[in-house]
């Protein structure tokens, strides 16, 4: 921040980009209320080029991939990359509306510009046509947009570092630069395009295939999954999955623990409900899926013993146990308020677990 602001011209570029941003959305309200006074072209016109072309930002190398699940109407976003923290930097998205990539020469109002534009009616393709025509800087940049009809944009500039490239199917568009080679989004094209299952999942298997075919030319650092759902009426927020990891020399295998913790939290959630019902095969078959999605996870180890304690397996419910605190020391407090294990309070096993 120093260094930036510490350049006047910079101080400069920043300040008009700000005001001519304000003017871009003047001219977005225009279009809303008096749809005849301002037309479609005009709208990148009416806004100065400075929100776009003014940016000053590092060159994000990376590959990615946006793509649709129908079946649920989630969008979704997978990432990595040779760069710090690109997750933040790369993916724009609101449930139900679009996911935007924004990536080379990434300029991060692409995204919430492109939302706009969509939320008045463009379609992805004349969206990224309005700010690409308007941005004096787009042969530096990759953009990608993929809406929740499934219809797809995607921009590739001329200056952005070899290889740089895309491909869009059907409900998805794979994109990257500063790439191996174009085997890179090939690979994340096919992985999509054959797999199956939850959308965070396939975007992560793209990833790793991605990788497996070259990656990104640089290296590995930095890695994200998003995927939104359409808000429905009581929802507080649109994120299903969100994770990301900033800085690790393995981040792929990282995020995909996450990911793994993430499921194994969710697959907990319904455990309660089935012991009130009865179902204990069923809270049990649960608990042995938590366990087995994250074994790191000292609540599904708990929620395990849980569940064998009620069906009698006293043995397997203190290996479980044991598990979990060698996992968390701290479990040893929260053990010995947990009604749960009442039965076994006194089990000198129990009290020499917890340090009773």
């Amino acid at each position: 921040m120093v260094e930036y602001f510490g350049n006047r011209r910079v101080i400069m570029s920043l300040t008009r980009a700000i005001a001519a941003r304000a003017g871009f959305w003047i001219s977005v309200f225009a279009l809303a209320v008096f749809p005849q006074s301002v037309s479609a072209q005009r709208i990148g016109e009416e806004a100065s080029v400075d929100p776009l072309s003014d940016y000053v930002g590092d060159y994000l190398a990376t590959y990615s991939i946006i793509a649709l699940d129908r079946s649920t109407g989630q969008l979704g976003m997978g990432v990595q990359s040779k760069a710090f923290g690109a997750g933040n930097r790369a993916m724009t998205a609101k449930g139900g509306v679009a996911m935007i990539a924004h990536q080379a020469s990434a300029n991060p109002m692409y995204g919430p510009m492109s939302i706009e534009l969509i939320e008045r009616g463009y379609s992805p393709e004349e969206a990224l046509d309005q700010l690409i025509r308007g941005d004096e800087g787009r042969d530096r940049r990759q953009n990608a947009i993929i809406d929740s009809k499934g219809r797809t944009a995607v921009w590739t500039g001329s200056r952005t570092s070899d290889w740089a490239g895309h491909h869009c199917g059907v409900d998805y568009c794979a994109q990257g630069n500063i790439l191996t080679g174009p085997e890179v989004v090939q690979a994340m094209a096919e992985s999509f395009e054959s797999s199956s299952g939850p959308l965070a999942e396939r975007l992560m298997d793209a990833l790793d295939s991605a990788q497996g075919a070259g990656g990104d030319a640089r290296g590995m650092q930095s890695g994200a999954i998003l995927v939104v759902e359409p808000r429905v009426r009581g929802a507080f927020h649109d994120r299903v999955v969100d994770i990301r990891v900033d800085d690790n020399r393995a981040p792929l295998a990282e995020l995909r623990r996450i990911l793994d913790l993430q499921r194994s939290g969710e697959m907990l959630r319904d455990i309660n409900s089935f012991i009130e019902q009865g179902e204990l095969a069923r809270a049990l078959d649960r608990a042995h899926g938590a366990v087995s999605k994250s074994p790191s996870n000292d609540n599904a180890h708990v929620a395990l013993a849980n569940v064998q304690l009620r069906i009698g397996d006293r043995d397997g419910a203190m290996a479980s146990l044991r598990t979990a605190v060698d996992l968390n020391p701290g479990r040893k407090m929260t053990l010995q308020r947990d009604d749960n294990f009442e039965v076994i309070r006194d089990d000198p096993d129990f009290l020499r677990l917890i340090g009773g």
